[in-house]
This record gives structure tokens, C-alpha cells and sequence, in this order.
């Protein structure tokens, strides 16, 4: 049964950009009309320590804030996230609701055979793929996994199209770029950043594109059922 609100938890490792797909998946889902908060959670602000962020969606307005400790979705970054417990929350699915969602980013499936008995007992899904791989083969940079397991949630939800993605990623990455009023040089310099900043964003879109019609094809044949309310 769909719910008025659900809570995301996504753990990571630090310089995965785990901090901006949560805040792009609020903005994308405030673009649709729903009630969207995000906030981050780490220690240690270097690559590869552990992280989590959070984003919380709803049809009705959201007013609290801090850790999320029973997700409705959990979203696993890096593999190192369970296999080495780099996460602030063990188990990596502990609080997670009945009829939940796990994504996880691997080439291996990584799941115990007591994990996937917990979390058959709660009908959670769970979904496995190396979306690391899309992003390299897509974008050309692991830099976009990121983007890839945004689709791949949206893709999964079913509430939000795909404009609504790229107004998220534009809101998060395009700047304004305003005519110098001086030399062309410098009008030049300008048209240059502001065309690999497109570029930039144009491979992000499609990774986060091709994730989310995998997803999406995948949460039909597994009969993942609505999660949110449509507004």
C-alpha cells in the first residue's frame, strides 16, 4: 500500500556523491509537486570513509530532520559498505520497513543467507547491479555512479518522470553564466565553461536515464508495488 511519505537512507563512501544525489532527488521530487527534504551525515571528510545522507518525500509537509533509522529505502553505494561495514548503521538494512527497498551497488551479489531471510520475511526487494559500470560506460567516469543509482530510485518509485530528474541535476549543477560586459576573451572563456558544464551534465543524464529504464523494467517484474502516493 502506498504511503504519504517515505524515508531514504544511503550509505556510501566519501567522494561518491552520495551527499548530491540526495539532495538532487529532493529538488527533482519538489519539481513534481511532493514535499522533499535531504541532509548528510559523516565523520572524517576524506575519500572512502564512511558517509550517509538521507532524503525524505512525502505528499504532505515533512518536518523532521537528522538520521533516518527505519528507511523505507536503502541505498548501498559501495560494496565496501557491507563487506567491510564502512557504514554508520549495521546491518546495513537494520530498521528498514516491511514491503522496503534495497539497491546495492555491486557486481556480486553480497547478501548472507540470513540477510536475504530477514529481508524476505519483510517482503523488501532487493536489487543488485554494478552501476558503477553503467556510469563508465555512459559518462566515462566512475564520477557518475551516483547519477546512476538516482535513476535507478526513481526508476524503482515510479512517481517521477524523467524531466523531473534532469531539473534536478540542472538545479544542482548549472550556474548562471552571465555575459561578461567586457572583452571577448573573456566572453570566450565563459562559452567554454558554460558548454563543458552541458557536457557534463548531458552524460549525467543519460546514466541516471538508462538506470532508471532498467529499474523501472526490473520493479515490474519483480511486482515491487507503489511505495509513495501520487500526488
Amino acid at each position: 500500500m502506498a504511503k504519504d511519505s517515505i524515508k531514504i537512507r544511503m550509505p556510501a563512501l566519501g567522494g561518491q556523491g552520495a551527499v548530491t544525489a540526495a539532495h538532487i532527488a529532493a529538488t527533482a521530487a519538489d519539481t513534481e509537486g511532493y514535499y522533499a527534504v535531504s541532509n548528510p551525515f559523516f565523520g572524517a571528510e576524506k575519500r572512502m570513509a564512511p558517509s550517509e545522507s538521507y532524503t525524505r518525500i512525502g505528499t504532505v509537509p515533512i518536518y523532521d530532520r537528522g538520521e533516518v533509522i527505519y528507511p523505507d529505502i536503502v541505498m548501498i553505494y559501495h560494496p565496501q559498505v557491507i563487506t567491510m561495514g564502512k557504514s554508520y548503521t549495521m546491518p546495513f538494512y537494520a530498521g528498514i520497513k516491511d514491503n522496503g527497498l534495497v539497491i546495492i551497488n555491486s557486481d556480486h551479489d553480497l547478501l548472507t543467507a540470513e540477510d536475504r531471510k530477514f529481508l524476505e520475511s519483510k517482503n523488501v526487494k532487493v536489487l543488485t547491479r554494478d552501476f558503477t559500470k553503467f556510469a563508465i560506460d555512459i559518462a566515462g567516469t566512475e564520477l557518475a555512479t551516483n547519477m546512476a543509482m538516482l535513476g535507478a530510485l526513481f526508476g524503482a518509485l515510479g512517481n517521477f518522470g524523467k524531466p523531473a530528474i534532469e531539473e534536478g541535476i540542472k538545479d544542482r549543477f548549472l550556474k548562471k553564466y552571465v555575459a561578461s560586459g567586457g572583452t571577448a576573451s573573456l566572453d570566450s572563456v565563459i562559452e567554454k565553461k558554460f558548454k563543458k558544464k552541458m557536457d557534463l551534465i548531458e552524460k549525467n543524464l543519460q546514466t541516471a536515464s538508462a538506470a532508471f529504464d532498467m529499474t523501472a523494467e526490473w520493479a515490474k517484474e519483480v511486482g515491487l508495488e507503489p511505495m509513495l502516493e501520487n500526488i
